[in-house]
């Protein structure tokens, strides 16, 4: 059973995992940019953060997988 590997949807998703990582990483000293996530008011601001870190490294993960070929045995299935 062949099936088509997501070799775009893979590409994407680490572009944008990677951009985050990056970004989080450029700005991480830089207390001006940061100070808003420290703020009371903004207590949603780093929830959709990682909201967003969890979505981007999820879909890129999963289509990992999946262009490897590692796919989860189905239930009910002998060895």
């Amino acid at each position: 059973m062949s099936h088509a590997k997501p070799w775009k949807g893979f590409v994407l998703s680490g572009l944008a995992s990677s951009a985050g990582y990056a970004l989080l990483f450029a700005y991480l000293n830089d207390r001006e940019a940061m100070a808003p996530f420290f703020q009371k008011e903004n207590w949603w601001l780093p929830v959709m953060v990682a909201f967003a870190f969890s979505l981007a490294h999820g879909a890129f993960t999963g289509y990992f997988w999946d262009v490897l070929g590692v796919r989860a045995k189905p239930r009910g299935s002998k060895s």
